[in-house]
């Protein structure tokens, strides 16, 4: 195969013909970092390159091979790591000059995970200051880019995880999620996003946002988002509130029949305002379902829309991480950071403790609507992507509220811990992807793969390119 398919080979693919020693992990490496070295250029996806690490890696991998023996499912694969999450030797900036020269002396666990698969680690890739807003800017690395129009946002705070794998500059990537922010760079650049259940994906150090941020994949496949998972989730001591559950096998599970599953499609789940054309292709997509012999029912769930308090919650949760570093680096820190800070700095200990009980009263009002379906059908994003530099679609909205008009779909489900995913679902007439979610039931993971894969079965989006 010519360089460029060799690029966009799904992993569960590479990983089998590295086994059958078809193709060798030098070859796939080194191919890999020449089209980095090519095209990240235009859209800054990588912040941190590992390229030589990541050849001695796959010379080690191929030695493994021709010794033949037992290897791990990633032997020889190619992943990236968000520059939030840390990684053992290789600097982790988090977007910020706070953390511009940190190098971790350990892994995150799953980071530690996917080197024990055999994984090579390619480098890390770009996010917002402390992954703080739904585009992918820093004061630090700068803007990152969409594939698909360069002029446009991937989306974030996984943005740049999202961008490499929509560009082929990878298979695999760890994004998180902490409001949206591995589903809202999947709807923009047109590729799979999973947010696991909360805990699945053990992570450490905890997350500022603590329950309300996930750890998990991005990928142009679901078969390879499940592979991933099955690699990372389990749990971990470093993580107190990590599910103890084995992670179940993920891959085997695609191969399964949905039945006759009932869903529930929520336009606008009763609140939010959507653009015409991403309401018409996601309603499109919603369809699919009904004729893969499923139930598809529009609905108002009536859940109320809980961005007061969630914003109460995200906006203390930045402050309080934040406190100690804060005097110092909050003339270089990125400006809607630093108002974020000063809002959630000024929340009382009574407004928090009154956001925590709003948020138990949604989640079971969520519960509730559950008891009648298996899946909730949303649209991922209000809007199709926008200008890159900017945190909404219209330039002078500078307010960290702006975003939860144009991400009303996300954030719900980081307050409920559910399971919930991004779909490729169709390109608006200007060439922009548009996302599909898909919303399980608690700890349902399984269920949300199975039916994104019978999804995808039915309106394949993998072979789709941008024109970079």
């Amino acid at each position: 195969m010519n360089a460029e398919d060799l690029c966009y080979t799904p992993a569960i693919e590479l990983a089998r013909l590295i086994r059958e020693k078809a193709i060798s992990p030098v070859e796939v490496t080194r191919t890999l970092l020449e089209r980095i070295e090519a095209i990240n250029p235009k859209l800054n996806a990588y912040c941190t390159l590992t390229g030589d690490a990541a050849m001695d890696q796959a010379r080690s991998a191929e030695n493994a091979v021709m010794r033949g023996g037992v290897h791990g499912p990633l032997l020889g694969v190619p992943y990236s790591v968000k520059d939030l999450l840390i990684t053992k030797g290789v600097r982790t900036m988090r977007g910020s000059r706070i953390h511009a020269e940190f190098v971790p002396g350990e892994d995150t666990p799953p980071v530690e995970r996917l080197r024990a698969a055999g994984g090579i680690m390619l480098g890390k890739t770009a996010t917002p200051e402390f992954g703080w807003k739904g585009v992918t800017d820093s004061p630090l690395t700068g803007i990152t880019r969409n594939p698909w129009n360069t002029g446009m946002t991937p989306g974030g705070s996984s943005g740049g995880a999202a961008a490499q794998i929509a560009s082929g500059l990878g298979p695999l990537a760890i994004g998180t999620d902490g409001g949206g922010s591995i589903r809202i760079p999947a709807g923009f650049a047109g590729v799979f996003g999973l947010k696991p259940s909360y805990g699945r994906v053990p992570v450490y150090p905890a997350s500022h946002h603590d329950l309300l941020s996930h750890a998990g994949p991005l990928t142009r496949t679901v078969a390879d988002a499940a592979l991933m998972l099955k690699v990372m989730a389990g749990p971990d001591p470093r993580d107190r509130l990590s599910l103890e559950a084995p992670p179940e096998d993920y891959p085997a599970v695609l191969a399964r029949k949905m039945g006759s599953a009932r869903f529930a499609w929520s336009p606008d789940l009763g609140y939010a305002r959507v653009h015409p054309e991403v309401a018409r292709i996601c309603s499109h997509a919603a369809r699919v379902f009904e004729e893969l012999g499923c139930t598809v029912e529009e609905v108002n769930p009536g859940f109320g829309d809980p961005a007061p308090y969630f914003g109460t919650l995200y906006r203390t949760a930045l402050a309080g991480g934040l406190r100690d570093a804060f005097p110092q680096w909050k003339d270089k820190m990125d400006p809607g950071l630093v108002d974020l800070y000063h809002k959630g700095e000024g929340v009382t200990g009574v407004e928090f403790v009154q956001a925590q009980i709003a948020r138990h009263q949604f989640c079971d009002r969520v519960r509730r609507f559950f008891e009648d379906y298996d899946f909730l059908l949303t649209p991922t994003l209000a809007v199709p992507a926008f200008p890159a530099g900017q945190l909404a679609p219209d330039p002078e909205e500078t307010d960290d509220e702006a975003m939860w008009a144009w991400t009303p779909f996300s954030y719900p489900f980081n307050l409920t811990g559910q399971p919930a995913a991004s779909l490729p679902a169709g390109f608006t007439s200007d060439g922009l992807p548009v996302g599909l979610q898909v919303v399980g039931r608690r700890f349902d993971d399984a269920g949300v793969l199975r039916v994104s894969a019978a999804f995808e079965e039915a309106r394949p989006w993998a072979g789709r390119r941008p024109a970079l």
